[in-house]
């Protein structure tokens, strides 16, 4: 009896191994596979990862002026930009020029973001309107935008309407650019599938429209922040009176290369800042997506 009973225990066991083995080794396999797919992702997001390239550039920029491989009449070392930045803020003069720099840029950027939205949604969601609006945007994006100042000095004149009205263009071609283009790609499977429900035009644009064009628009709107910078900077120096760009403008007038690096400095800061707040903005607005970004 107890010889049988040994018997059993040692089949059970022999049995419960047989089974146990292709279970580990299948385990086994899944988890190797598993590390294989996580080795292609980027990884975990590393903290305060986008000020990694700006603090490389001013660390080599400090080292090469330390050691006198630049030229400080070219390219003053950073602690002379900072001096030079620390005493045009005690004069009230850099406080002044970016207040008026920011009005502008706000002012065209807000008008270009609501120009850009509209006309989005008008040729995206009607066939009249595409045949209307976007060949007129395309037509007006081949033609460069800084090529339009001296027609727009004879229309608006030399203060701050003209200014405002072409920071408004550079901003209001991207935005309407890429969201028009997320709107025409939303799957069509969507739209039978509002009407069959029986969505009203309203519920069909807040559920269906909007966010399919959202991840359009933060693109065109990245895009738009950088342009109404980027058209700023060139602007405030033609006519202007005030603002970063004309302080650059003066500097280079006269040989003050410091005075033109905090202007470029304050311009990259505002640029960064701005497009972070858009990243910002865009992860939690489309927090619902999973993406390699994300």
């Amino acid at each position: 009896m107890t010889a049988v009973t040994t018997t059993t225990h040692t089949t059970t066991q022999t049995t419960s191994t047989t089974t146990t083995a292709p279970l580990a080794a299948l385990a086994e396999d899944g988890a190797r596979q598993v590390r294989r797919r996580r080795r292609l992702a980027p990884g975990k997001r590393l903290p305060a990862a986008r000020l990694a390239g700006p603090v490389t550039v001013l660390a080599l920029w400090s080292v090469a002026s330390a050691a006198g491989l630049l030229d400080p009449g070219a390219i003053p070392a950073p602690w002379t930009v900072l001096e030079t930045g620390s005493r045009l803020w005690s004069a009230g003069t850099l406080p002044d020029d970016i207040l008026t720099s920011l009005q502008r840029a706000a002012t065209g950027f807000s008008i270009g973001l609501t120009v850009g939205i509209l006309l989005a949604l008008a040729s995206g969601l009607t066939r009249t309107g595409e045949a209307l609006i976007d060949g007129t945007v395309n037509l007006n994006r081949a033609i460069p935008t800084l090529g339009l100042i001296p027609l727009f000095i004879l229309w608006l004149g030399i203060g701050e309407t003209f200014k405002i009205a072409i920071i408004a263009i550079v901003v209001y071609i991207p935005i309407y650019l890429n969201t028009h283009a997320a709107l025409s790609g939303i799957d069509s499977r969507f739209v039978e599938l509002a009407e069959v429900q029986g969505l009203s035009k309203f519920q069909f644009i807040r559920q269906v429209v909007i966010p399919g064009a959202l991840p359009g628009f933060f693109v065109g709107l990245r895009l738009g922040v950088t342009g109404s910078w980027l058209g700023l900077v060139v602007l405030e120096q033609i006519n202007a009176t005030s603002g970063l760009g004309y302080m650059m403008f003066q500097a280079q007038n006269y040989g003050q290369t410091d005075v033109i690096l905090v202007g470029l400095v304050v311009y990259g800061i505002f640029g960064l800042i701005s497009d972070s707040a858009v990243r910002i903005v865009e992860r939690r607005v489309l927090s619902w997506r999973r993406t390699l970004s994300s």
